[in-house]
């Protein structure tokens, strides 16, 4: 009902920061209505700070949810309660479930996607090129098997896994954000882009800083809606690892890529392999670890499908010569590759470019380039 959409973008205004508060309430007062009809002494009487009461009781709280709604409807985006049907269930089972979700998807069937078996994919901020590629590809190898790709949009292994995922298949990005503060602010492309693909959800309203202390709580949210969760790469101070504690306590499987032993970026993925998480070399290590009814149907689907790969592109003579240089845990710099080569700089690019057209490279920022796996 529209009237109780309002009261619950009007309580996530209020309450989206302070969710021991938020489960309080709701666990007081069932119905949404119920919470702006009780009393100060009735809201006292769960210790609720006096602050928050004010807050819930102001008179202009209503006016202030309805220009959220009309903001969101603008966008075309949508409003998920926890009381509504459509909310999704995984993630309704966990202990702290987000009372109020919005969602940005370009129409509302999108939101079906919230239902769908899905994988947290999670990593470092700064990865190494090793990393990189593993990310890229294992979320395209889950997201091509009817998977959905689930992560943090945040820098690093989450946005890789985005793109990955992009290229196969479906993915959600779950911000630490407002919808309308897109964090960082460099992957508004990305943004767009998952928009058009798949969902971006929030438990924030749409002006909300990222701040500090969003991201360990949108981490509960990317495990929750999730059957596993892999880490790719994580020191061991690492917030992949708190993704990782929540995974557990909420029961999902967790799995970690492993890495190179002398690596910082390996020690938090190593860590949880040694005490128990299991280790992914390829999409089927994740698949092996899912519900039987989901493991069997996609298993059913890749065997009919899987060997079925697309052709390798031909290539020329330089073409296969400057691909041979490349690798696909390291990054090489054309001045690298031009010096084991007798191309000019401007062949080069050429022979790169059709390299990266494709598919069988990538290039980072710096004219340095890898190969992919």
């Amino acid at each position: 009902m529209e009237e109780d959409l309002k009261y619950w973008v009007g309580f996530s205004l209020v309450f989206s920061e302070d969710l021991r508060s938020a489960q309080k309430i709701f666990r007081a007062f069932p119905e949404i209505a119920e919470v702006f009809q009780a009393g100060k002494n009735d809201l006292a009487a769960l210790k609720i700070e006096e602050d928050r009461i004010k807050a819930l009781q102001a008179p202009g709280l209503m006016d202030k949810a309805c220009r959220e709604l009309e903001r969101l409807q603008k966008q075309h985006y949508h409003v998920l309660t926890i009381a509504d049907d459509e909310y999704p269930s995984y993630l309704r089972e966990i202990f702290d479930p987000p009372l109020v979700l919005y969602c940005a998807g370009a129409e509302a069937d999108k939101l079906k996607i919230l239902e769908e078996p899905a994988v947290a994919v999670v990593g470092a901020r700064q990865p190494s090129p090793y990393g990189m590629a593993v990310a890229e590809r294992l979320a395209a190898d889950l997201a091509s098997r009817g998977l959905v790709v689930a992560s943090g949009m945040a820098r690093g292994i989450d946005s890789i896994a985005h793109w990955g995922a992009l290229r196969g298949g479906k993915t959600v990005a779950v911000l630490g954000s407002g919808l309308g503060n897109i964090y960082p602010p460099e992957n508004r492309r990305l943004f767009d882009k998952i928009k058009e693909e798949g969902v971006v959800i929030t438990e924030y309203p749409w002006e909300s800083r990222p701040l500090g202390f969003h991201f360990p709580l949108r981490n509960r949210i990317i495990s929750g809606l999730s059957m596993a969760l892999v880490v790719i790469e994580a020191t061991r101070k690492s917030g992949s690892l708190i993704s990782a504690r929540l995974a557990l306590e909420q029961n999902r499987e967790v799995m970690a890529v492993p890495g190179n032993v002398t690596s910082e970026l390996s020690q938090g993925t190593n860590w949880l392999i040694k005490t128990g998480a299991k280790a992914v070399e390829d999409w089927t290590d994740v698949i092996e670890e899912l519900p039987p009814h989901v493991k069997n149907d996609i298993m059913l689907r890749s065997g009919s499908t899987s060997e079925a790969k697309e052709p390798s592109p031909s290539l020329s003579s330089a073409e296969k010569l400057i691909l041979g240089f490349l690798n696909s845990d390291s990054l090489l710099h054309i001045d690298e590759i031009k010096e084991r080569s007798d191309k000019s700089v401007s062949e080069l690019l050429s022979l790169l470019l059709n390299l990266e057209l494709k598919g069988l490279i990538t290039q980072s920022p710096g004219k340095y380039f890898q190969r992919k796996l």
